[in-house]
C-alpha cells in the first residue's frame, strides 16, 4: 500500500507538471523535464488516470441517462444545454499523449507488454471520446510542434482504428516475453497481469461490436466470439482500486464528501430511483440501499432532471450519493469494464440471434454478477432473481428487460449513454428532462472551448441532436 500511495503522489505531481507541456496541448517544452520519462512512470500515470477520465466522462453522461440529476433547477447537463467540457477533453488527450509515448518507447526497447497496454488504453480513450464528441483528432494529434492544429478524423475511421489497436494490443501481449514484463506496482488496473489485459482487449472489442447494433455490420456471433475470450468472473474486471481514505479518495467518494459539506452534487435522478424502488418495474432492487440512503421520510426519492431539488438540500429530503454506500465510499473502485456488462452484451447478442435460452441465462447471470460485486446478500439476490417481474422465463425475455438490467448494472458508466442512443432512449418511463432545451433526446456533445480557441478551423460544426454514425 505504501508503494501505491507513492505512485499516486507521483501521478498527481506528474499530471500537474505535464499539463503545461503536453505535445498536443502546448507549444512550449519544459527544459527541466527528462527527454524520456521512465516507462514504468508512464504505465502508472496512464492506468491510474484512465479511471479518472472515465469518471469525468460519466460525470457528464450520467445526467443524460438520468442516473444523476442536478440539485438546482436547469442544470446544463440536465436540460441539454451546451457545456464546456474542456477539462474532460484535456484529460483524455493528456493520457493519450502519454500512451503514444509509452508505445513508442516500448517498441524501441522491445517491451511488448507496454506496447500492448498502450494500444488497448488508446482504443478505450478514442472510443469513449468519439462516442461523446464524434469526429476527434487522432492521426495528427501527437506530432508536437510540427502540427499544432491537427485535423479531425472521421468518427467511423476512429472506430476502425480502435478495432485495429485492440487487435494489435492482443498480439503484443501474446508475445513470449510479455508475461511478467509489466511492473506490477505501476499497473493500477491489472497489476501487471498480461493475460488480464488480453481479456480486457477482447471485452472492449465486444463493446465496440455491440455499439454498431443499429448498422448492417452488427454480428451477434462476432460479439459472442470476443466475449468467449474475455471476462469469466468479477475478478477479471478492469478497475482502479488504489484509493486511500482521507488521502486520495475515489472521485465519487469526493462527490459524497462535498455533498455532506453542503456543496451539493451527486443527486440521484427520480428516473433511477423509480427504476429501483419498485415504482416502474414492480420489484424493489436490493442494490438501492447499497447506492444511497433513505430520505428523512424513510423512503427513496429522486430529483426530477431539470427541475432541481424539492427541499433545502440540507435535510436529506431526496436521495444522493452518500459517503457510506458502495459506489461512493472513499475507497470504492472506479470501474472501467466489468463482467456484469459482458454478460448483458452476451444476453443481447444471444437474443438478437434468437438463442433465447442462452440469452435468458446470461441475463440472470449478469444480474447475479453485479449483485455479488456489490455484496448483496444471497437471500436478497434469490428474491430478486426469482421475482416474476424479473424471472420471466426464456420465452418471455425481451430486449427491453435485458437493457433495463444492464442499465442498473452499469450504474455511473458512460457506456450507458451509448446504449440509450442505440435503443433510441426507449426505456420504460424515460422522458425528456423538465425544461429541456431540445425537443428530442441529446445525441452528442458540443466541442469544448479550448478546441474552438486553439484549433477552431478544424472543429466541426455540430448540433446536439446530430446522430453519430452508428446511431442512424
Amino acid at each position: 500500500m505504501t508503494k501505491k500511495i507513492f505512485y499516486i503522489s507521483v501521478t498527481v505531481f506528474s499530471t500537474l507538471l505535464m499539463a503545461g507541456c503536453q505535445k498536443y496541448l502546448d507549444i512550449n517544452q519544459n527544459p527541466n523535464a527528462a527527454e524520456e520519462p521512465p516507462i514504468t512512470g508512464l504505465l502508472a500515470n496512464t492506468t491510474y488516470m484512465t479511471a479518472i477520465d472515465i469518471f469525468n466522462a460519466s460525470n457528464i453522461t450520467s445526467y443524460y441517462v438520468q442516473y444523476l440529476a442536478g440539485p438546482n433547477p436547469a442544470d446544463a447537463r440536465d436540460v441539454y444545454d451546451n457545456i464546456d467540457a474542456s477539462g474532460t477533453w484535456d484529460g483524455f488527450y493528456n493520457v493519450m499523449t502519454d500512451l503514444y509515448d509509452m508505445k513508442k518507447f516500448g517498441a524501441e526497447k522491445g517491451l511488448n507488454a507496454y506496447v500492448g497496454v498502450a494500444d488497448i488504453l488508446m482504443a478505450l480513450h478514442l472510443n469513449t471520446a468519439s462516442n461523446m464528441w464524434g469526429n476527434i483528432p487522432y492521426s495528427q494529434a501527437f506530432l508536437g510542434v510540427t502540427n499544432l492544429t491537427p485535423k479531425y478524423d472521421d468518427q467511423q475511421s476512429i472506430y476502425d482504428t480502435c478495432m485495429a489497436l485492440l487487435n494489435q494490443g492482443i498480439v503484443a501481449l501474446q508475445q513470449p516475453d510479455a508475461p511478467g514484463e509489466l511492473d506490477q506496482s505501476s499497473d493500477f488496473i491489472h497489476g501487471g497481469n498480461a493475460s488480464s489485459w488480453i481479456k480486457t482487449a477482447h471485452m472492449l472489442k465486444a463493446r465496440l461490436l455491440t455499439l454498431v447494433s443499429k448498422t448492417s455490420s452488427y454480428s451477434a456471433s462476432a460479439v459472442l466470439a470476443e466475449l468467449s475470450s474475455g471476462y469469466a468472473a468479477n475478478s477479471d474486471d478492469a478497475q482502479v482500486s488504489a484509493y486511500v481514505a482521507n488521502v486520495n479518495p475515489n472521485p465519487w467518494g469526493s462527490v459524497a464528501i462535498a455533498n455532506a459539506g453542503l456543496n451539493l452534487d451527486g443527486w440521484l435522478s427520480s428516473y433511477f430511483i423509480d427504476a429501483t424502488n419498485g415504482d416502474t418495474y414492480g420489484v424493489f432492487d436490493p442494490r438501492l440501499p447499497l447506492i444511497t440512503d433513505t430520505t428523512k421520510y424513510g423512503d427513496y426519492r429522486g430529483t426530477l432532471n431539470g427541475k432541481g431539488r424539492i427541499g433545502t438540500g440540507t435535510q436529506h429530503e431526496e436521495c444522493y450519493l452518500d459517503e457510506d454506500t458502495w459506489y461512493s465510499t472513499q475507497t470504492a473502485p472506479l470501474q472501467i469494464a466489468t463482467y456484469a456488462e459482458a454478460k448483458f452484451m452476451e444476453a443481447e447478442a444471444d437474443f438478437r440471434a434468437n438463442n433465447n435460452t442462452d440469452a435468458y441465462n446470461a441475463y440472470l447471470d449478469g444480474i447475479k454478477a453485479h449483485m455479488h460485486k456489490l455484496n448483496v446478500a444471497d437471500s436478497a439476490i434469490q428474491r430478486y432473481s426469482t421475482d416474476p417481474n424479473v424471472a420471466v422465463g426464456a420465452a418471455n425475455l425481451t430486449l427491453a428487460l435485458i437493457m433495463k438490467e444492464k442499465y442498473l448494472a452499469c450504474f455511473l458508466s458512460p457506456v450507458t449513454w451509448d446504449d440509450m442512443r442505440r435503443m433510441d432512449y426507449a426505456y420504460k418511463g424515460f422522458a425528456l428532462p423538465y425544461g429541456a432545451l431540445l425537443s428530442n433526446f441529446i445525441r452528442r456533445m458540443n466541442y469544448p472551448s479550448n478546441e474552438l480557441s486553439r484549433n477552431g478551423k478544424n472543429v466541426p460544426t455540430v448540433l446536439l441532436t446530430d446522430h453519430l454514425w452508428w446511431d442512424k
